[in-house]
């Protein structure tokens, strides 16, 4: 059987250049670094109770002039000590993540908004437990701060910031979710 020296000329040159084109590195493979969730004991997943951006125009009417900002999208509670230390007690909550979720979140989502054309911002914040008794008391313990910013006039918080803050709260099985809007 003839065989044509053209293919195996080809196949010659191919195996050369791979061959050429490899080393070996020394070292050993590690695995990536988890994510900051990957050991959440919740049954809840925070990204199935963020609305979306689309969603988010939406109900702001905002339409495509909603943007997220994208440094204020994380998964890490943040306090802004200089906005509350300023604001009136029963704001302080509002910049305060780690007093508004509690000390026993397993996963957390943040984003805020903002409406360049309007100067406004809204944030979604949502917070998973490890099961709804500890969601409770998450949000239980929040209560009474929202309560006290929900009977405060919106004036007097409005003048940390220079917008009025509503907010929602809402507790499911397992999570309690705030909802800061300005």
């Amino acid at each position: 059987m003839l065989v044509s020296a053209r293919p195996v000329v080809v196949w010659c040159a191919a195996v050369v250049v791979a061959a050429g084109c490899s080393h070996a590195v020394g070292g050993r493979a590690l695995r990536a670094a988890p994510a900051i969730d990957d050991e959440s004991q919740s049954p809840v997943d925070v990204e199935t109770l963020m609305l979306d951006q689309s969603q988010m125009r939406a109900i702001t009417g905002a339409g495509d002039h909603l943007t997220i900002i994208p440094s204020m999208d994380g998964k890490v509670r943040v306090d802004i000590d200089q906005l509350a230390k300023t604001a009136p007690p029963q704001c302080q909550w509002i910049f305060e993540e780690t007093h508004t979720f509690g000390p026993d979140v397993e996963e957390f989502h943040k984003t805020t908004f903002q409406n360049p054309p309007r100067g406004g911002l809204i944030s979604e914040g949502a917070a998973a437990y490890r099961d709804a008794a500890t969601a409770r008391r998450a949000f239980d313990a929040l209560l009474p701060s929202s309560t006290a910013a929900a009977r405060r006039r919106w004036d007097r918080c409005s003048s940390v910031t220079g917008a009025r803050h509503r907010t929602r709260c809402r507790c499911d099985p397992a999570t309690a979710a705030v909802v800061t809007t300005a």
